[in-house]
């Protein structure tokens, strides 16, 4: 019995955090034994925030490398760049000439980030969806792990499948549904103490593994805090609550307990709190560091890599391009 084909883009916007290892790349690791996987570096994506050249280039591949030194295996997965498949273009032209003017308008994103850049509200932004549903169904996917903002667009993958199937009147595309990790989503909370990590919420509160590990005590000590407990057992405000969820994740389960009995008994440190935070985080981020450090310097195995992910995403590519093209009658003479 042949896998499951599951497709995710990856956003070329920097390193890995905390937040989204924990979030999402733990998984992708594990699927890879799984299933058949096709993970993209979105740099069409990204031509929508007109990043410079050099920004692109590099942010492409450091986040290859971080990808790579987090465990995906490009023997076992396809990692490949978006820009690599001229395919995934022509298909998207093709459900562009069937999507329509007002479903695209009416895309909660578009109009979020059309609201947040009113001076860039270019057709790359409207017609994010068609393009994200090009690099989905170019592989015949059957599932997408996608998060909670994505899953307007996922409807519309499907919709778009479905629109050429019925136009056409075919079952070429399958309908690909949500990968839904469920309770194996591990959230990890943001040092700002409003919410999970991420970048789009500042620097400051995101903890990478590519950070310098004075950067990470830093960040760590900056975390926000209270004057502390006043009762015995109290519940912890979300802020402090955090600290303690970051805590369970990179230290042992001796030190969460020792700091949660100081606070139930009233008499915590948060300076030797963050300070025993901090070097935890240091020491559970410096293997991948290094591994981050070490791929990013090596041209020729990048290379490899990126040369690797092409030829087998351009296979599956071309395959179903070429039948697109039966299908709608685009032929040669």
């Amino acid at each position: 019995m042949s896998k499951e084909i599951v497709v995710s883009g990856i956003r070329p916007t920097g390193d890995l955090h905390l937040g989204n290892y924990f979030g999402a790349i733990k998984n992708f690791i594990a699927m890879q034994e799984t299933h058949n996987c096709f993970f993209f570096i979105a740099d069409y994506h990204s031509l929508t925030t007109h990043p410079t050249p050099e920004n692109l280039h590099g942010n492409v591949r450091s986040v290859l490398a971080n990808y790579l030194a987090a465990g995906i295996d490009p023997e076992k997965a396809t990692l490949y760049l978006q820009s690599d498949i001229p395919e995934t273009a022509e298909l998207y032209l093709f459900l562009n000439m069937n999507a329509y003017m007002g479903e695209l308008a009416r895309c909660t994103s578009f109009k979020e980030k059309a609201r947040k850049q009113p001076n860039n509200v270019n057709a790359g932004l409207l017609t994010y969806p068609t393009l994200m549903a090009a690099d989905i169904i170019i592989h015949k996917a059957q599932k997408v792990p996608v998060g909670k903002d994505q899953e307007q667009h996922l409807e519309m993958t499907r919709q778009f499948a479905n629109r050429f199937n019925r136009m056409y009147n075919v079952d070429y595309f399958p309908e690909p549904q949500a990968f839904n990790f469920g309770a194996q989503l591990v959230k990890i909370p943001g040092l700002d103490g409003s919410g999970k990590m991420g970048k789009s919420e500042g620097e400051g509160n995101a903890i990478f593994f590519s950070d310098d590990p004075k950067v990470i005590r830093k960040k760590v000590m900056r975390a926000l805090t209270d004057s502390g407990p006043t009762e015995l057992n109290q519940t912890k405000p979300i802020y402090i609550q955090n600290l303690f969820t970051l805590m369970e994740v990179v230290s042992t389960p001796d030190v969460v307990k020792k700091f949660d009995n100081d606070y139930n008994n009233c008499v915590i440190r948060y300076g030797d709190l963050k300070k025993q935070l901090a070097e935890d985080i240091v020491s559970f981020t410096e293997p991948m560091r290094e591994k981050i450090k070490s791929i990013i310097s090596n041209d020729s195995y990048i290379k490899k890599v990126v040369e690797m992910g092409r030829e087998k995403a351009k296979e599956s590519a071309s395959k179903t391009i070429n039948e697109v093209r039966e299908i709608i009658g685009i032929k040669r003479f």
